[in-house]
C-alpha cells in the first residue's frame, strides 16, 4: 500500500469493529481475501447509498458480506438488500458477520446462480452492485438492466482488473469478460457511466 493510500484511509470514516474483525478473519481463513471490497470501497458504497437512498438493492456476489454490510449501513431504514452468492461453502462465514450487524434485518441472502435467481426476486431495484464471475459481467448486466428503475445505479467492481485491461498479453477468460463488459457499456446509449480508478476499478452506471 502506498503512502497516499495510507493517507486516504487515515482521513476517511473508520470501517467499524465488525468489518475490521471480518477483514482479519478473511485474511487468516480464506484463500482469496483480496476479493473483499475493503475499507475505501466500502465507505464509497456506503456514501452512494447515503446519496441515492435506495430502498431496493441487489448485490451479485456476496463473498464475505463486507460490501453487503456497507450498503446496509448507508441505506434507508426500510431498505431491502438481496445479495446472491453462488458458493454455498461461504454461508457460515457470511452469516457469522451479518447476524451480528445492527442492519441484519435489511439483508436477504440467496445462494445459487444469479442468472437463475434474479428473475425470481420480482423487484425493481434502485441500485445494483456487481462483483461476481468476471466472465459473466455482460450477462449479469443484460439480466439485471430491465429490473433497474430509471435514475437507478449499477455499480461494477474490478473493471480495471489489476491493469490487465491494458495488458499486451492475450487476455484470459476473466480479463476478456471485463473487456467485453467495458466495451459494451461504452456503447450503451441508455446510460451514463464513469470508471473510478481506485483499487481494481469501480464503474458507476446511471440508467437514464
Amino acid at each position: 500500500m502506498s503512502s497516499i493510500d495510507d493517507y486516504v484511509l487515515s482521513h476517511i470514516d473508520r470501517e467499524g469493529e465488525l468489518l475490521e474483525e471480518l477483514t482479519r478473519d478473511a485474511h487468516v481463513n480464506l484463500l482469496r481475501p483480496r476479493m473483499i471490497a475493503g475499507h475505501l470501497q466500502g465507505r464509497i458504497l456506503k456514501m452512494l447509498c447515503r446519496i441515492l437512498r435506495p430502498r431496493r438493492i441487489l448485490e451479485i456476489g456476496t463473498y464475505t458480506g463486507y460490501a453487503t454490510l456497507c450498503m446496509a449501513e448507508g441505506s434507508a431504514d426500510d431498505a431491502r438488500i438481496h445479495t446472491i452468492e453462488i458458493d454455498d461453502e461461504m454461508e457460515d462465514f457470511i452469516r457469522k458477520y451479518i447476524s451480528r450487524s445492527p442492519y441484519k434485518d435489511k439483508i436477504k441472502i440467496h445462494f445459487g446462480d444469479a442468472m437463475d435467481l434474479i428473475p425470481t426476486l420480482n423487484e425493481t431495484f434502485d441500485m445494483v452492485f456487481i462483483d461476481a464471475d468476471k466472465r459473466l459481467y455482460s450477462d449479469y448486466y443484460d439480466r439485471v438492466f430491465p429490473c433497474v428503475r430509471s435514475g437507478g445505479l449499477i455499480v461494477a467492481d474490478n473493471t480495471l482488473w489489476d491493469g490487465k485491461v491494458v495488458s499486451a498479453s492475450p487476455p484470459d477468460k476473466q480479463t476478456r469478460g471485463i473487456l467485453n463488459f467495458n466495451d459494451k457499456i461504452k456503447e450503451d446509449t441508455r446510460i451514463e457511466k464513469v470508471i473510478l480508478p481506485l483499487r481494481d476499478g469501480l464503474t458507476v452506471i446511471w440508467k437514464k
